[in-house]
């Protein structure tokens, strides 16, 4: 989507503090001895309290209103009976549609106590994000943000995971432009519109450069089994550089 009018640019804004706000609720909300059905379940009430749908439910039939990996899980993982233990790392992943327009965010939560590793990992996470949002505005090379978050793993010892992408949003969960790599390629050549509405979305981790299909049609984990996290905003490319629409408050 390109953003071509006030009324789409509030519209954005309104769906993507939804989502951000949800994705708070349910960080708060973590604690050992939940499922992750009943963590689903915070930002389900909170979506719809607000008067969005989820929208991998909406969408693609997810079992599920939010997607929560735990663990070697590292995305789509179904809510369901996995209880949430002390010290286990949990990413959540909120995407919903008001009025027609949609946004979507994600973050990786440590579960006390953290060890020293993971919360490295979970601070370098976002670091690696923003250091890609920082790349975003009007008249700029897609190519940057790869460049930037891929320079920014390699410095500081780090792998990308290479088959999970950034991609277009707004009129729909998934739209053009598709596969935006947070790594290095040489063959992306595509520039940013001005308003151009896209995610930026690194999976960070402690060796895995791939995310493989495990038993059931969505969970996604780590090859090589590692430590993996993942942060995303929803971010409309301007002339003053990224306007991020996710950040929660008011």
């Amino acid at each position: 989507m390109t953003v071509s009018s006030d009324d789409e640019l509030a519209r954005l804004k309104q769906i993507g503090r939804i989502v951000a706000n949800a994705l708070d609720a349910m960080g708060k909300a973590i604690e050992p001895g939940m499922t992750t059905l009943e963590l689903d379940q915070v930002g389900r009430a909170f979506m719809e309290g607000a008067g969005a749908r989820p929208a991998p439910e909406m969408v693609y039939a997810f079992p599920g209103a939010t997607c929560i990996s735990v663990n070697e899980e590292i995305a789509h993982g179904i809510p369901g009976d996995r209880t949430i233990r002390p010290g286990d790392l949990v990413n959540i992943d909120v995407s919903a549609e008001k009025d027609g327009y949609f946004a979507d965010t994600g973050a990786s939560f440590a579960v006390p106590p953290v060890t020293r590793t993971a919360e490295r990992l979970c601070r370098d996470g976002r670091r690696a994000m923003w250091t890609g949002l920082r790349q975003v505005g009007a008249g700029k090379p897609l190519a940057g943000i790869g460049r930037a978050v891929g320079a920014f793993a390699r410095n500081s010892g780090y792998t990308l995971v290479r088959n999970l992408a950034s991609h277009g949003v707004g009129l729909s969960l998934h739209e053009e432009p598709t596969e935006i790599a947070t790594w290095d390629d040489p063959s992306e050549r595509r520039i940013m519109q001005d308003g151009l509405v896209f995610t930026v979305e690194p999976f960070l981790s402690l060796g895995a450069e791939f995310a493989e299909n495990g038993d059931d049609p969505w969970t996604l984990y780590s090859r090589p089994r590692a430590l993996t996290v993942q942060f995303e905003h929803t971010v409309v490319a301007s002339r003053n550089g990224p306007l991020i629409l996710t950040m929660p408050g008011q």
